[in-house]
């Protein structure tokens, strides 16, 4: 066996730092926010993303577990060997194809809400790209509630979000995030139209949930969009502005690099969404359109009991 050179453990340690940096640009989270919830330091985390950090079991399942993985997701380690031969399997076939498996596979082990799925919208994508405006105008044509999941959440918890996750971290959220899902699901059966954060695709069992009971629709837009709406609606929180001042040009450049990131390490995740919208260079007026022929027509006893 060949001896472990210096070259060999620098290779391993920056494909390691290249992990984590992937997984908290998945989940949306900021080193600081990774920091808070890990309990580690953020020059730790920024040495670890580096490759340059003298990472410990510890300090690596600290992370893991707040980002809402385990260790061997960190550590991208082999799957059950049942699982690893289905993977295998699916992994020949093209993306409509894996969308027509995952319905047989959740229809054949009864693990899908097949029944009034289609009547309950789910608009998934970042902030900005209009999610609550478009999504608040479609319930009102369809004569269905219109619901935000975070609001849901917090219903869910009987705290404020910013509460939920430091008290109970990203898997805590995670957890009252499910448990609102399968609530909305049961009390909507007839149609209703909600929006998510846009992380939420980023949790598997959370987006198989998700799309196992509602009808998910990607409303997208281009990173410039995405921070200019959201600075037109007064929220500077991507900007770290935190006096609610203007957001100087350095931070707005860092913030639309986020933004590229994140729509990058999530693109192939929202592109399993049953239909896409895109509001780029839209009116409301135009992408309402765009949405209404996306989703399944309402049905007309959802319109007559209204």
């Amino acid at each position: 066996m060949q001896p472990t050179t210096d070259t060999d453990t620098r290779a391993t340690m920056g494909e390691l730092g290249a992990r984590v940096r992937a997984w908290r640009a998945r989940r949306g989270m900021t080193r600081k926010q990774l920091a808070a919830d890990s309990g580690l330091s953020e020059r730790f985390l920024a040495d670890v993303e580096t490759g340059k950090g003298n990472v410990s079991i510890y300090s690596l399942e600290a992370a893991a577990r707040a980002l809402n993985i385990t260790i061997l997701d960190l550590l991208q380690d082999a799957p059950r060997p049942a699982l690893a031969r289905l993977h295998g399997l699916l992994a020949r076939l093209e993306d409509p194809q894996l969308d027509q498996a995952y319905s047989l596979l959740a229809a054949a082990f009864g693990l899908s809400d097949v029944q009034g799925r289609e009547q309950r919208i789910a608009l998934v994508g970042l902030r900005g790209a209009g999610k609550t405006t478009l999504g608040a105008q479609l319930a009102a044509q369809r004569g269905v509630p219109f619901v935000e999941l975070d609001r849901e959440i917090e219903r869910e918890a009987g705290t404020s979000m910013n509460e939920i996750l430091l008290l109970h971290g990203q898997a805590g959220y995670r957890r009252y995030e499910r448990r609102a899902l399968m609530r909305i699901a049961e009390e909507h059966g007839d149609g209703v139209v909600m929006t998510t954060g846009g992380s939420i695709v980023s949790e598997r069992e959370t987006f198989d949930l998700l799309q196992s009971r509602f009808y998910c629709v990607w409303v997208k837009a281009s990173p410039e969009e995405h921070v200019s709406r959201v600075v037109a609606q007064g929220d500077m929180r991507p900007f770290n502005a935190g006096d609610g001042a203007e957001a100087p040009r350095g931070a707005m450049t860092e913030a639309l690099e986020d933004i590229r990131r994140i729509l990058a390490s999530r693109e192939a995740l929202y592109a399993r969404a049953d239909a896409v919208v895109d509001t780029a260079a839209r009116s409301v007026r135009q992408s309402l359109k765009d949405l209404e022929r996306a989703v399944p027509a309402p049905q007309a006893t959802t319109l007559e009991t209204r």
